[in-house]
């Protein structure tokens, strides 16, 4: 049984960031997960200042607040003139540089263990369960994870022609009155909250990893959205699973040997996809030199 939460806990990462991450892929925004991921580290100290407790509902509402201010300051940036690349760097390191002064000032007395707030082990889903009425209801990061999940499918699937055309061509969205910044914030928040529930528990890399590889993936084999879609959370869940079956073989660690799985899957189709690969290219240069 813990074999099974944990490859359902990392397919339901997969899937919910391999959606989002298509969009970030798209908008040119890929590294915003690894940036919220540090960045809410002064929203998870000052929840445990202010609630005196190491409980992860506090902790989450502080990090999930600070995500979503890290969002917003990248934007404000962004749109003051500065390039979206340093926009991300400016505001994640400064906030988590502000995090690691509370940390050092504030909890040198307290067992508060930063490797474990920021950094979760997957391999120790199975053991955090929720208890609800009285009686076990699996792990927290399932619930989680699955609910952030949820929510980004609902989002995508009521707005989805809207996100579509903010992703392609936000002038042309503007143009047809479609808010831009309003899903823009809309997405940044989706993804802030999905980065919030999963990183706890299956770490920082395996969130960062998903959001963007599985997307990159999809990126190379197809040309339309909706498979696009479809291909990277179907990759991610792939790489999951392989990922464990190898961590399993190579007795490493999980979360690192899921996201090597998802960086193969990404190598063969850079090297086989029908329409970018390489191997494809080749071909394509083969046959024109032959014509002339």
């Amino acid at each position: 049984m813990t074999d099974f939460w944990i490859i359902l806990t990392g397919a339901l990462v997969a899937g919910s960031c391999g959606l989002l991450g298509c969009f970030l892929v798209l908008r040119k925004m890929a590294m915003i997960g690894d940036a919220i991921s540090h960045a809410v580290l002064p929203g998870i100290v000052i929840a445990f200042l202010v609630s005196g407790t190491r409980d992860s509902i506090a902790m989450l509402l502080g990090a999930a607040v600070l995500g979503l201010l890290t969002v917003f300051l990248i934007q404000l940036f962004h749109q003051s003139g500065v390039q979206s690349d340093a926009s991300i760097g400016v505001v994640f390191t400064a906030l988590f540089s502000i995090g690691i002064v509370l940390v050092s000032l504030y909890t040198r007395q307290i067992d508060f263990d930063l490797d474990c707030v920021l950094y979760g082990e997957i391999a120790y889903v199975p053991q955090n369960t929720l208890t609800l009425f009285g009686s076990e209801a699996g792990p927290k990061a399932v619930w989680a994870v699955g609910l952030a999940l949820l929510l980004s499918l609902i989002c995508i699937g009521l707005f989805y022609k809207q996100f579509k055309l903010c992703a392609f061509d936000p002038a042309l969205a503007a143009a047809l009155g479609i808010p831009v910044a309003l899903f823009h914030y809309l997405l940044m928040g989706l993804v802030s909250v999905t980065t919030v529930a999963s990183f706890e528990s299956v770490g920082a890399i395996l969130v960062v990893g998903m959001l963007v590889v599985p997307a990159a993936t999809a990126y190379l084999l197809t040309e339309r959205l909706s498979r696009m879609l479809l291909i990277s959370a179907a990759a991610g869940v792939l790489s999951a699973v392989s990922g464990y079956v190898l961590a399993l073989w190579l007795d490493a660690s999980i979360a690192g040997c899921m996201i090597a799985a998802a960086g193969l899957w990404f190598l063969l189709a850079f090297l086989f996809s029908p329409s970018h690969g390489v191997l494809q290219k080749a071909i394509r240069r083969r046959k024109a030199a032959a014509i002339q």
